[in-house]
């Protein structure tokens, strides 16, 4: 059995050292071609093959639970609207309702903003819409997207 797998092995080891080489090039028609060994008639270049990065499943793994810690502690940060307000009171209920007035006010006016970009602008127009439409979007962002 040793003689027989003594061969296995080395030839293994051999293949295993051995790096492969890849040459790229294209031919008349413009197709791309890859292959292990160079064409002999066309202009090749040789490709540079890089390792992949890996990260371990355990770093990846405690990046996701940080992640979703922040995300968490952003929603927590935006559904309270005070510290002082407990979440079953009228006074929570009314900054909710506040709040969604706010967003849809926010999205209407985005809304008009975007039909007037469509509709055609002179350029000093069109850059104070597009500043508008940039802060409303950064503004929905802010207060309305996580809820």
């Amino acid at each position: 059995m040793p003689r027989i797998l003594a061969p296995l092995v080395l030839v293994g080891v051999c293949c295993a050292q051995a790096h492969g080489e890849v040459y790229t090039w294209k031919d008349s028609e413009g197709v791309a071609h890859f292959s292990d060994r160079p064409p002999e008639q066309a202009s090749h270049q040789q490709v540079r093959i890089r390792r992949p990065s890996t990260v371990s499943m355990s770093d990846n793994l405690g990046q996701q639970r940080r992640v979703s810690g922040i995300r968490e502690q952003v929603r927590e940060l935006l559904a309270a609207p005070s510290r002082s307000t407990p979440a079953g009171s009228p006074e929570f209920a009314d900054h909710r309702g506040e709040r969604q007035r706010r967003c849809d006010g926010y999205r209407t006016r985005l809304a008009r903003i975007q039909s007037q970009l469509r509709a055609g602008y002179s350029s000093k127009k069109g850059n104070t819409l597009r500043r508008q439409r940039r802060e409303l979007s950064q503004n929905i962002s802010r207060e309305c997207m996580l809820r």
